[in-house]
């Protein structure tokens, strides 16, 4: 044997490991993530009042449906709406304004302060936000989120448990009309959300996500408020730790949330995933580097690359693309979502195996039309565009 066909056997036979591993840890995923969504979620044994804080950028496609849903909450406790931008000609502020049209009723209040204090411009906007928070309850919703009406009820029942520090949700992705966010979708349901899951039942996950993170207002005295959080990549990872490191709980319940996804060009979309698998890396290296297990199919058809087009390899990649099938099913009927666009997914997990390989090649992160550096511990630093 000839020493290229040495390296490419050996290729070959590493791929289908990869691959091999990564159909077991798909069918274990399946097999989960309907398990999780079965549990009950709790109800809560008082009303106390929340404020709800969001920080606002921008005009987004579906603003004022997600706002909207924030206010049609099934709960008899008072709620505060807190919105906030840096720049007083927003456009998300005639939003507010249509929002304030359409419940009268709400509790709205709105601080347009354009100070900073460090390269995370969503946490200055928190900072510039909190003194304007009269109750304390506090929930912490990103713009893009929409929920149901009795998301306050079972957030607050959690957060209600002895012990228990924080509350955050997991997410599935809504997409915007158009062809690239549908496709960004797919990263959202059928990787992020199993990994999740996945993560969790084996304890190897200890999330905290900026969709959501409810806690009262001593929990945010006790690990310093926002301002340690400034300079964070992934604020709501390092939230989430700083809760732990307090001995208070971490907690998701068994719902999801709607996240809204807007990528309109390939660029976009790239840039995106990027910026959240480079965010994976820096925060936790290992599980970084543990999630190739997630992309099976690539793994596969890298097999039957290597392998010249041997007639097992092929039979791997029908068993990864089964699999990869199996799960997003399985997902569809533990989310009680429509069962649509499968040709997508094997597009989507050859695109996302290319974004997980470019993710070790820079440290470097596009956000929000800014350039920034990461360095080792997640923290950014502002870079000039080149």
């Amino acid at each position: 044997m000839s020493a290229a066909h040495l390296v490419a056997a050996t290729l070959a036979c590493a791929c289908a490991a990869g691959a091999a591993f990564g159909i077991a840890y798909t069918v274990l995923a399946g097999a989960l993530i309907g398990r999780f969504f079965a549990r009950a979620v709790s109800e809560p044994t008082s009303f106390p009042p929340v404020t709800i804080v969001k920080p606002l950028h921008g005009n987004e496609w579906a603003l004022l449906a997600n706002l909207s849903s924030f206010c049609q909450q099934d709960y008899p406790g008072p709620v505060q709406f807190l919105f906030g931008v840096h720049d007083s000609a927003d456009p998300a502020l005639q939003t507010v304004d249509d929002l304030r049209r359409l419940h009268p009723g709400a509790d709205i209040t709105v601080v347009a302060d354009a100070r900073l204090y460090g390269p995370n411009r969503k946490i200055s906007n928190i900072l510039n936000m909190l003194p304007r928070a009269r109750h304390d309850v506090l929930v912490f919703a990103d713009s893009d989120v929409s929920v149901g009406p009795d998301y306050l009820r079972n957030v607050i029942g959690e957060l209600q448990k002895p012990g228990v520090g924080l509350v955050t949700c997991v997410y599935r992705g809504t997409p915007d009309p158009g062809f690239w966010p549908r496709l960004s979708a797919k990263a959202t349901n059928y990787q992020f959300l199993p990994g999740v899951v996945t993560g969790l039942a084996l304890g190897l996950a200890r999330p905290c996500f900026g969709q959501t993170i409810a806690m009262r207002r001593d929990t945010l005295e006790k690990i310093g408020g926002f301002t340690p959080f400034v300079r964070h990549l992934a604020e709501d990872h390092a939230i989430g730790e700083a809760v732990r490191m307090i001995g208070e709980k971490v907690v998701i319940p068994p719902f999801t949330i709607s996240h809204a996804c807007v990528e309109t060009s390939a660029m976009q979309l790239i840039a995106h995933e990027l910026r959240w698998s480079r965010t994976i890396r820096s925060v936790d290296p290992l599980g970084h580097l543990g999630s190739a297990l997630i992309h099976p199919l690539a793994f596969a058809l890298l097999t039957v690359a290597f392998s010249g087009g041997a007639p097992w390899a092929w039979a791997l990649a029908f068993l990864a693309m089964s699999a990869r099938l199996a799960l997003k099913l399985l997902s569809d009927r533990a989310l009680h979502q429509a069962r649509r666009d499968l040709w997508l997914l094997p597009l989507w997990d050859i695109v996302s195996f290319a974004i997980f390989v470019a993710s070790f090649w820079s440290s470097r992160v596009i956000w929000r039309g800014f350039s920034f550096e990461v360095d080792g511990d997640g923290l950014l630093s502002a870079q000039p565009d080149e």
